[in-house]
């Protein structure tokens, strides 16, 4: 899986937002907000290639969470991301 181009984490007013840069981007109807968890995530792999078993392993590095737990949080964040068009397979 890729981060998709042209979309950004950006912090405003305390919030991490992702934001579309570029045209073909602009959709002014929903806005994309991440927890500080799946910003750090987002932060960590923007605009590279990635698997679900590295955001796993980032998770356990840097949270106290099982690897069992993290998993399943990925799965379920990486299928929100990609409902919300924001990563390539």
């Amino acid at each position: 899986m890729q981060t998709k181009k042209g979309f950004r984490l950006r912090t405003v007013c305390g919030e991490n937002i992702i934001v579309a840069e570029g045209i073909e981007n602009i959709d002014f109807s929903r806005i994309i907000s991440m927890n500080e968890s799946s910003a750090y995530l987002w932060k960590q792999i923007e605009g590279r290639s990635f698997t679900a078993d590295e955001l796993t392993r980032l998770l356990t590095d840097e949270y106290e969470v099982d690897a069992e737990t993290a998993s399943h949080d990925v799965n379920v964040l990486i299928e929100k991301w990609r409902e919300a068009g924001i990563i390539e397979p």
